[in-house]
């Protein structure tokens, strides 16, 4: 019998914005007390759940449910919600701490709208009366206000509605532990029940790991990796999504003043822009613009529905068991899975996809058109479930290191540097010696001003360093919020080592931070990390050669042309013989580095005085030459096998077209120019 007054469940969401594998709907939907409303598990869905064992004094007795989303004001820009444009927003703006750029930027921000009301329209769609509530704030506030409301109405005599328990998914950042503790304080002092499910949308389950205490998480992932394969035997089955659901309480807790949350979808996307583009140039002088005839590599919007739509495709099509061989591919829809921006948002789970896959190598479902359906675990396939592991290990990562995340000396310990390239710590804090940068505020003591260091980064953001691979896949990114995973290594590689630019990795971090649609904490920032030498690489730092990597992965330059419009009439290829054409490397090595092209070739694409072409910010000495050479060592799998510049007749692996056409073409490496 249900209690005379309505007992409200309120469930914050962050990200972990799906229907279906979300444990706390699913435990909404099991222990309502008046029914339970779960779909039917037939038993052959063997990676499907259908039960969550909850302790009995977890779950509050409850009438109704409240969903709420909350875009954080310390992570979005809320001031376009301002319900008067002549109001100023009570919350600092949503800037990063180095370098002042945007936490969330406009790619992200609409792929978040798109989830959120996705998720709306579905728990609109069950017919039970249950509904999505958007809210902006800061998360405790928010919490605050919703409670505060029902208290203050109560005692007007207008609501008996009571707040029976408050329920939310944890996190891993050091910002979102923060929200939490906020919240379960708020709800002590109020004397509401509070519960932090643990976040199920990685591949391993925490209750799975191998670990006593995240202190002894391997500072290695090959280790890690190790502990835990086979990998495909691994998952927890799956939760349904349910069928219905509590009703929504019957007062709802309207936005707190002076925000307003728009009724439409095309309304909250508007709202989350609008301070966005007061800076349409994003504070670049020369700001990328798109590219004729180009397509996006991500043009899929956000939300559970698209998502799961994604991995059908991916299965159906064949572009899973495939994803080993193209994985490095740098133009086009389907080189790699593109599922990240809605594992970040939780728009999907990594066991979701593992399931999905699971059912292709077992010959259920769809894909039966592939040759490898039915047969098992493939390359491809296999290759995936090494992707979702080393996010889950990122997010281990950030759980073990907390804010060392975000510190310029990364998480490794830096009295344990070797590295000539140090200098004495000069703050008034005793610390061991750290690695040198140059910084966007103040000198990193190498002969450097702030002044010019913002200059070069200008340069960098825009796409206009002069190097090709680093330009395309600046412009790429900004116009887009995506790139390709290897070029995403490269970038971060060229601004962070000291024989290219050296600057502060984390500006790097941050801008990645505001761009990209599939932005993950820990994976960002951990990945930067890496690269940069202060992370969870034991060689502390290696060096892409963009050139030699552009040779690799670009080796027909349609990555470079494709973003970089202003070379695509530069031909490379040249005659021969009769009817027979051959790679011109002089153009190839131009296209590169558009330094090096020849003044006719400058003036015919009216590049002649073009600062990123005539002054390049590097000019790295690399050349194709027959015979023997000296030979950069290859990028392998997501480049953490790059061992830095080897000597010798190392030819690495194949070339792909190229070295067809250039047979026994040898890699001369030389040393990087100022």
């Amino acid at each position: 019998m249900e209690d005379a007054s309505p007992r409200v469940l309120l469930y914050i969401l962050r990200r972990d914005v799906r229907l279906a594998d979300n444990p706390i709907f699913h435990a909404a939907s099991t222990n309502f007390k008046t029914n339970t409303f779960t779909k039917p598990v037939h038993a052959s869905d063997t990676h499907i759940r259908n039960h969550i064992s909850v302790p009995d004094q977890d779950i509050p007795s409850f009438t109704h449910l409240l969903p709420v989303y909350i875009l954080p004001s310390n992570q979005v820009e809320v001031s376009g919600f301002l319900s008067d444009s002549t109001t100023e927003s009570p919350y600092p703006k949503a800037q990063s701490r180095v370098a002042g750029f945007w936490r969330t930027g406009h790619h992200r921000a609409q792929f978040m709208a798109e989830g959120a009301w996705d998720l709306k329209e579905k728990l609109q769609n069950l017919g039970c009366g249950s509904d999505l509530q958007i809210r902006v704030g800061k998360i405790g506030e928010v919490v605050e206000n919703i409670l505060q409301w029902y208290t203050d109405e109560k005692n007007a005599g207008r609501s008996t509605v009571d707040v029976a328990a408050i329920w939310m998914t944890a996190d891993e950042g050091s910002e979102e532990k923060e929200d939490e503790a906020d919240v379960q304080r708020i709800s002590s002092e109020r004397e509401v029940a509070f519960k932090a499910w643990a976040d199920e949308k990685y591949y391993i389950d925490n209750r799975d790991l191998p670990l006593h205490d995240i202190a002894d998480l391997p500072n290695v992932y090959t280790t890690y990796r190790k502990s835990l394969e086979p990998l495909r035997s691994r998952p927890r089955p799956s939760i349904p999504a349910p069928t219905q659901l509590p009703p929504s309480p019957p007062e709802i807790p309207p936005q707190n003043h002076p925000f307003e949350i728009p009724t439409s979808r095309e309304g909250l996307i508007k709202a989350l822009l609008q301070p966005l583009e007061d800076d349409p140039k994003h504070g670049l002088q020369h700001p990328p613009q798109w590219p004729p005839e180009t397509k996006s590599s991500h043009p899929f919007p956000g939300g559970e529905a698209a998502a799961h739509e994604r991995l059908r495709y991916l299965i159906s099509d064949g572009a899973m068991s495939t994803y080993k061989t193209t994985r490095n591919g740098m133009v086009g829809v389907d080189y790699s899975t593109k599922l990240s921006g809605f594992l970040a948002q939780g728009h999907i789970t990594a066991r979701q996809i593992h399931w999905s896959m699971m059912d292709f190598e077992e010959g259920r479902g769809p894909g039966e058109k592939i040759a490898d359906y039915g047969k098992g675990e493939n390359d491809g396939t296999a290759g995936v479930r090494l992707e979702l592991l080393w996010r889950d290990y990122m997010h281990l990562c950030a759980r073990k290191f907390g804010n060392r995340m975000f510190h310029l000396d990364g998480i490794q310990d830096p009295s344990k540097r070797t590295s000539s390239d140090v200098e004495p710590e000069t703050h008034h804090e005793q610390r061991p010696s750290r690695k040198r940068w140059k910084r966007v505020h103040q000198s990193g003591g190498l002969g450097d001003t702030p002044e010019r260091t913002r200059e070069v980064f200008g340069r960098f953001r825009s796409g206009r360093t002069g190097i090709g691979l680093i330009d395309a896949a600046n412009r790429e990114v900004f116009l887009t919020g995506y790139t390709s995973n290897r070029a995403r290594q490269n970038v971060a590689s060229f601004l962070s080592n000291s024989s290219h630019l050296g600057i502060d990795w984390r500006v790097g971090a941050e801008w990645y931070e505001y761009l990209l649609i599939d932005y993950d904490m820990a994976s960002n920032w951990g990945n930067w990390q890496y690269v940069a030498g202060v992370g969870n690489d034991p060689r502390q730092g290696r060096v892409f050669n963009p050139v030699k990597q552009a040779l690799d992965y670009d080796p027909q330059g349609e990555y470079i042309k494709t973003w970089v419009p202003e070379l695509r009439q530069l031909p490379l290829t040249k005659s021969v013989a009769m009817k027979k054409q051959e790679v011109d490397e002089q153009k190839l090595m131009g296209l590169y580095q558009a330094w090096r092209l020849g003044d006719w070739d400058k003036d015919r694409l009216g590049l002649r005085g073009v600062e990123w072409v005539e002054w390049p910010l590097v000019k790295i000495q690399f050349s194709v030459s027959r015979g023997r050479g000296r030979g950069g060592s290859e990028g392998r799998g997501r480049g953490r096998a790059w061992r830095g510049r080897s000597r010798g007749n190392d030819r690495g692996k194949k070339r792909l077209e190229l070295e067809k056409q250039m047979e026994n073409v040898q890699i001369a490496d030389g040393e990087n120019g100022g």
